[in-house]
């Protein structure tokens, strides 16, 4: 199974690109990992910005892909829970796992529609920075967790 983290968004700053690149190194010794970055829209009008988005965004999404779409109103996981859903996609031989982080306004509703999950890594909003770096290191702690590795303490 390949991993494929899709982010709206300019490229990695400076002051998270060192922890992205370390996890991002950490974590394709488990599985094949692919970081596949959208130019925000230049539009202004938020609707035709988030639909603009979506056009880029299902370029990058297979047919077979199964899609996990960050939004702030999914259902949130533990690590180990997160461990578990992926454990489950690649026992069902899934292909690609795609995980997705949309723009400033979130996504248009077709790539919620195409969604398989909706994870929310929490009730706060942060930086799409730092969910960057959230999510690789939640993606690294998750097969730490599998490989029954020490990385995680619980």
């Amino acid at each position: 199974m390949k991993l494929t983290i899709v982010s709206v968004g300019k490229q990695h700053e400076s002051y998270v690109k060192k922890g992205v690149d370390q996890f991002t190194k950490r974590t394709s010794h488990y599985y094949p990992i692919e970081w596949k970055l959208i130019p925000p829209s230049k539009l202004s009008e938020p609707l035709k910005i988030k639909k603009a988005e979506s056009i880029s965004i299902l370029k990058m999404i297979g047919e077979n892909d199964v899609l996990i779409l960050l939004d702030e109103k999914g259902k949130m996981y533990s690590s180990p829970g997160l461990a578990n859903l992926i454990q489950q996609k690649a026992n069902q031989s899934t292909q690609c796992l795609v995980f997705l982080i949309g723009g400033a306004y979130g996504v248009h509703d077709e790539i919620k529609i195409r969604a398989n999950h909706i994870w929310s890594l929490s009730e706060l909003v942060f930086p799409h920075m730092l969910v960057r770096l959230l999510l690789i290191e939640q993606l690294y702690r998750a097969c730490s967790i599998l490989a029954n590795e020490k990385y995680h303490h619980a």
